[in-house]
């Protein structure tokens, strides 16, 4: 039985930069965040926020170089998946931890049949036969929603829609029967009916399965409807986490309300003029030396030049990284 209130996955203080030719792009600045089993962590921001990079530090999916990992620990399975062996490292990746990426039609091979594709992570991660590894594919397919999957295990990428292929791609992902499940912007390609077939395949499989997800987004209409947690990012840091539904309804961070003004309305009254966050996405070249959301902020006080704001607990499970959370810097201001 799982214990839902232990972590599966803890990182603390994470930090990643690329080196250019411009200085040192300062991507990841002390993220830390933990999943526990069995409960959807939504991951928000623009793009460029650090969402993708972050998650991908974790398996060791960057380049090396130009990429670099400073700092921070990633544990998982009672190791740092930051100090293990490549091998093992191997061996997590697409087997205790999952990930789809966002374009399925670059991610799967367009040369091998989806079946062989799908069987490739049981025969390397679970050392099954060639036929056990084809019998369980049959059931992944028909897992995930394809139909005649005998028949559609022979096909290759193209002849599937992007739906279909973004439904193979799960399928690859829970093969071995992952712990966590890493889900990049998964249905960002897909047309809004496919979007929620996809996201109600995703809730059923977390149900049917037991596994911990990292869903990551731009789309916090999304998020809405699946996440138990949130975090958002901004500048490469986490400026937000809390609970779905406090985060939606007692938003700390001025960037969280700015990003729930930008979902558009449907109830029944005249539409209004979507509403635009101002100015542009840091250059996060160099260490953060201020709070990233200063230029772009209403609210933004002489002391957000300064320093980087620490993540204040405004309830449970429930912090921001903003000044306007310590009644001290803001009587300073005032």
């Amino acid at each position: 039985m799982l214990d839902r209130a232990l972590p599966v996955l803890d990182v603390q203080g994470l930090k990643t930069v690329f080196k250019t030719r411009g200085g040192e792009v300062h991507a990841v600045n002390n993220v830390s965040f933990d999943l526990k089993a069995g409960e959807l962590l939504g991951v928000v921001g623009e793009s460029g926020s650090g969402k993708s990079v972050t998650m991908m530090s974790l398996l060791g999916l960057l380049p090396m170089p130009p990429a670099e990992i400073r700092a921070g620990s990633v544990m998982f399975d009672g190791e740092d998946l930051l100090n293990v062996s490549q091998e093992k490292l191997r061996s997590v990746r697409g087997g205790k931890i999952g990930f789809v990426f966002q374009d399925p039609m670059t991610s799967l091979n367009p040369v091998f049949p989806v079946g062989y594709q799908i069987a490739e992570p049981l025969r390397k991660h679970m050392g099954m036969s060639k036929k056990d590894a084809a019998i369980r594919a049959k059931e992944l397919l028909e897992l995930v929603g394809i139909p005649d999957a005998d028949q559609r295990l022979l096909d290759y990428p193209h002849q599937f829609s992007g739906g279909m292929r973004q439904r193979v791609m799960i399928a690859i992902a829970l093969a071995c029967d992952p712990q966590v499940l890493i889900a990049d912007e998964p249905t960002t390609a897909l047309d809004v009916t496919i979007q929620a077939q996809i996201l109600e395949l995703m809730k059923e499989l977390r149900d049917k399965l037991g596994m911990a997800v990292i869903w990551i987004t731009h789309d916090l209409g999304v998020i809405a409807g699946i996440a138990d947690r949130v975090m958002v990012m901004y500048g490469g840091q986490v400026v937000e986490h809390a609970p779905v539904q406090e985060l939606f309804t007692n938003p700390q961070h001025p960037y969280t309300s700015a990003l729930l003004k930008t979902i558009p309305s449907i109830s029944g009254e005249r539409a209004a003029r979507l509403t635009v966050i101002e100015g542009q996405p840091p250059l996060v070249v160099g260490p953060p030396t201020a709070c990233p959301f200063r230029d772009r902020c209403a609210k933004a006080m002489p002391v957000c030049a300064l320093k980087v704001p620490p993540r204040y607990e405004i309830g449970e499970g429930h912090d921001t990284a903003c000044f306007l959370a310590d009644p001290l810097e803001v009587a300073n201001a005032g």
